[in-house]
């Protein structure tokens, strides 16, 4: 062979490296993405509750689901802790009907423009964990899959079980694990 034929070769298998590398880095870096069930319209995201509930029965009975009016900007921050509703496009709630027990779930689907990271920070640092009259949560966690966040706060096993079974539901494919302890009353 001639010495350019060589150097033709050698040039495109370190082009193929260089795309194959990127390729692998982007894929573990990636936790925005989701690789296993749909989870995007409001419907599928109530599907979820549903299956999270459903398991939890026994510990934790009663719950409702509702979608949760994002344009209604005070009820939005009430029960999100988000100081505003933009890049939110929908947002599902999972709470007791009629119950003394601090509990509150929530999924929250963002925006392809915003920052997952940033929003699920604001929404843990911000929500009021003391939101109930004689009760508050212990705990909070959250986590996303793709652009949803999910958030769930309450005592430590209710909210634990059922944060646990948010990552079974959707294979364990979540982003960054967020956890906060909540004041005592």
């Amino acid at each position: 062979m001639n010495k350019k034929v060589i150097i033709g070769i050698v040039a495109v298998l370190i082009v193929i490296a260089i795309i194959v590398s990127i390729v692998l880095i982007a894929g573990k870096n990636n936790t925005s993405k989701q690789t296993g069930i749909e989870v995007q319209t409001t419907a599928q995201m109530k599907e979820v509750f549903e299956k999270i509930n459903k398991n939890c029965e026994e510990q934790l009975p009663g719950l409702e689901v509702q979608e949760l009016d994002i344009k209604d900007e005070e009820m939005f921050t009430y029960q999100t802790g988000l100081k505003s509703n933009k890049n939110i496009e929908t947002a599902v709630i999972s709470q007791p009907f009629i119950n003394a027990q601090a509990y509150l779930a929530m999924m929250v689907k963002v925006s392809k423009d915003a920052d997952v990271e940033e929003v699920k920070k604001e929404m843990l640092d911000n929500i009021d964990m003391r939101k109930w009259v004689c009760v508050s949560a212990e705990k909070a966690w959250a986590t996303n899959y793709g652009n949803i966040i999910f958030l769930v706060m309450s005592d430590e096993e209710w909210g634990k079980t059922t944060y646990d079974e948010f990552k079974k539901v959707i294979d364990g494919k979540v982003g960054k694990e967020l956890e906060r302890i909540g004041e005592q009353m």
